[in-house]
Order: C-alpha cells, then structure tokens, then sequence
C-alpha cells in the first residue's frame, strides 16, 4: 500500500467518523441546539472529505453516470461553516439564542458552493434545448478555475466568522467553566485549520502553481488536518454534549430586595417605555446591554422573584402588544401573523404557543370574540 493509498482511506474513515458524529450528536437524547448545529458543521466537513475521496477513485470518476451526478450534487459546502461556528458559540454560551430571519441572511454566500453544479445544470440544459454551447474541454477549464477561487471566499468567511466568535467570547469572560474552556479550544482548532489552509492556497491560487501544487502533494495536506479537525470536534463535542450551562432557575437562594429593586424597574421600563420586546432578535444578552444588568441577574429575578423565564417574561409583553394591535386594527386584510410579527414575535408556532399559555385561547379564537364583542358593542 503507498502513501497515496493509505492517506485515501484515512479521508473515507474520515468520512465516515463525521457522519456518525453528526448523527449522535443531531439525535441526542437533549437535542438541543448547540448539538445540532455542531452536529451540521461536522457534517459538512465530512461531505468535504467524501468529495475528495470520490474525486480521487477511479471507479467512480471513469464511470459516465457517477461522474456525471457527482458534478450535480453539491458536496463542497463550506460557505456555511463560518456562520454555523459562530452561532454554536453564541448558542452555548446563551440559551435563548434563536437563527431567526437576520441569521439566515448569513447562509446567502451558500450560493458560491453550488456555483459549478448551477453551471453545469445550465450546459446540460442548453444541449438539451439546442443550442450552441461551449466544448466540454472549455466548460471544464472554467470549472477547474472556478473551484481554484471559490477556495479565497470559503477561507475568508470563515476566518471572519472565526474572529467574531473570538470577539463575542472575550465579551463573555475569562475560561472558568469546563464549557467556556471547551469552546475557547473549539475557536483554537479551527484557527489552527485555518493557517494550515491559508499556508497551501497562497501557491494553490497562482495559475503557474496551481497544477504543480496538486501535483506534487494533491490535496493531502488540507484534508488529512481536516480529518483529525472531524475527530477532534465530533468526539470533544460529543463529550461536553450532556452538560448544561447553569442557570438561574436551579438556585435556591431568593434574590434580595435590594437587588429586585434595583432589577424590576429596570426590566419593566426596558419593555414598557423602550419597548424591547418589539425586537424579533432580543435575548438575554441584549437585555443586559440594555438594562446594564448582569445576565444572571435578569435570570435570577425573573425566575425566583417573577418566577417566569426570559421568553415567559418577554412574550408576555408581545401577546398584549397583539391584543393592542387587535384593537387597534384598521386594515381588515392583516392576518393574524402579520399582527404577531409586529408584536415582536418571530415566529408562528412559538406565537401559537405562548398566545395560548397567556390567555387560554387560541389567537383566532380571541380575534373571533373581539370582532363579536365589537360588534354587540360598537367599541
């Protein structure tokens, strides 16, 4: 067995090992959402590796129909990789964090990875349709070079995204809990991939060296890191998987009077009169922000004082904002999750859920009563 050989199956293995982690750590008996979004960027990471392994097997690249839908199924989706990091890091260290509209923004840049199968979809449809297109020969030199750049985007979102997380995680605080460590580790590996990656795409990206590069080492020394990157994140990210942040709730110490008092006005008045709950993307860490209030306070006051959690705290504001906007509805042709939206809601089941835990009824059923009791009353 060569070389080659050897690094060729350590790729498949790693495949292989990303995607039973993915799996564990996607069905976990918590599912919570830290696991499944580490479970997804392992995942991708593994389909990375299954690409290069395909690629490099005979079997599969001097088959017509295999290399044919290897070209239309997009495997290489690493513009993802960077917002999904980043939001496991904000996932952990806050709960309430949710991918709302203004996250999934960030998954636009996606497109860049199916680049070359949109290509290809369009050539086999201009054969198909009769008309005059370019000779394979042409098509597949620019898909090479395609490939060849599309690497500068992919190692740039990342490393963006990289530093962000880096950013929001000094925000948070020196590493004491095993959890905070952990993370502090997650940043360093990936960083560590990342230098290994911009060491070989500096010569890979010049034409004159692109082919001498692949000749001379192939793809080797960025995947067989990246294997051990599957193996280091899938088996860690599995392990601290079970544990919980603390949080406030389980404490069994009261917050004093001094602290409610000093907490209380200050939370009414940052949903009362700055109205906070209006934003879709509020959490625990804005409102600390906000208030200037440490975030365990928030959740110590709200759940041994008020004894309500934040989303209880904050969604009760939102529901009363949709009971004002009810009656204050002018336009017949609004729906109901129109009116939930501007309320500050920003989504329909959790709307649907905590309408229902705040007033018994379902929304459709209190619209229902209002237009009635409008009606009998004229008010």
């Amino acid at each position: 067995m060569t070389f080659a050989d050897f690094f060729h199956i350590l790729i498949l293995l790693g495949f292989f090992q990303g995607a039973i982690m993915s799996v564990l750590l996607f069905f976990s008996k918590k599912r919570s959402r830290p696991n499944r979004l580490l479970g997804v960027i392992i995942l991708l990471i593994a389909l990375a590796c299954l690409n290069l392994y395909l690629f490099e097997s005979p079997w599969f690249t001097n088959n017509p129909v295999l290399n044919l839908l290897g070209n239309l199924i997009p495997l290489v989706i690493i513009m993802p990789v960077g917002p999904l990091l980043y939001f496991y890091i904000k996932s952990t260290i806050d709960p309430t964090f949710r991918i709302g509209r203004k996250e999934r923004m960030h998954f636009l840049p996606a497109i860049i990875d199916i680049g070359t199968e949109l290509i290809t979809v369009v050539y086999i449809a201009g054969l198909l349709l009769g008309f005059s297109m370019p000779e394979p020969s042409t098509l597949g030199r620019f898909i090479d070079d395609y490939n060849v750049y599309a690497d500068i985007p992919r190692w740039g979102s990342i490393t963006v995204y990289l530093w962000l997380s880096a950013r929001y995680l000094a925000g948070v605080g020196p590493e004491k809990s095993s959890h905070s460590q952990w993370l502090h580790q997650f940043i360093r590996l990936f960083l560590v991939f990342q230098i290994i990656w911009f060491v070989y795409l500096v010569p890979y990206v010049i034409p004159s060296l692109t082919n001498k590069v692949l000749d001379a080492v192939d793809w080797y020394p960025v995947y067989i890191p990246l294997v051990v990157l599957i193996y280091c994140l899938g088996i860690k990210g599995y392990l601290m998987a079970p544990e919980e942040l603390p949080v406030a709730r389980k404490s069994v110490t009261p917050p004093s009077e001094e602290l409610v008092g000093e907490a209380v006005p200050l939370l009414k008045k940052a949903m009362e009169e700055d109205r906070l709950y209006l934003d879709p993307e509020l959490n625990l860490a804005l409102l600390s922000r906000h208030t200037g209030l440490p975030q365990k306070t928030i959740s110590l006051v709200l759940n041994q004082h008020l004894e309500k959690s934040f989303n209880e705290f904050v969604n009760g504001y939102r529901v009363e904002a949709f009971k004002q906007n009810i009656q204050q509805l002018q336009q017949e042709n609004m729906t109901i999750l129109a009116l939930a939206f501007d309320a500050g809601f920003n989504s329909q089941a959790t709307f649907q859920r905590a309408f229902r835990n705040n007033t018994g009824m379902s929304p459709r059923e209190y619209m229902t009563r209002h237009r009635e009791k409008v009606a009998k009353t004229g008010k």
